[in-house]
């Protein structure tokens, strides 16, 4: 899975609190980082942003034409059903696997943390 991060530059001297922004249908892990400009209040707020994509993608299975339910529509979910039940986990991966791995790679306080997102991306926990 891909994500990115920013980082603001409290980081560079202590642990930060973090948002996890889930993006909405189709985004990738791009998209909120570049249209939303939300790096300026992250950086005055002193918090991190994790961006993860939306869906595991380039894993081989035919994909949907249908915009709303191919490749980038992983709803967050952790899919029950063959072929996407190998990879598409994506609850877990939010949840547990990417928190995980900001935890030990990146300057975030994990106890600090909150997530939010827009259109596909307003998961409820």
């Amino acid at each position: 899975m891909r994500f990115g991060v920013y980082l603001p530059p409290a980081a560079n001297s202590h642990r930060v609190p973090a948002l996890f922004w889930l993006s909405g249908l189709t985004c990738t892990e791009q998209n909120f980082i570049t249209k939303a400009g939300a790096q300026r209040a992250a950086s005055a707020l002193g918090v991190a942003l994790i961006v993860p994509d939306t869906s595991p993608r380039g894993i081989g299975i035919p994909d949907d034409e249908a915009y709303d339910f191919g490749m980038g529509a992983g709803f967050y979910v952790d899919a029950t059903r063959a072929p996407w039940s190998a990879n598409y986990s994506m609850y877990s991966y939010i949840v547990e696997e990417l928190r995980a791995l900001v935890a030990a790679q990146f300057p975030v306080d994990i106890g600090r943390v909150g997530i939010s997102g827009h259109s596909m991306g307003g998961m409820e926990h």
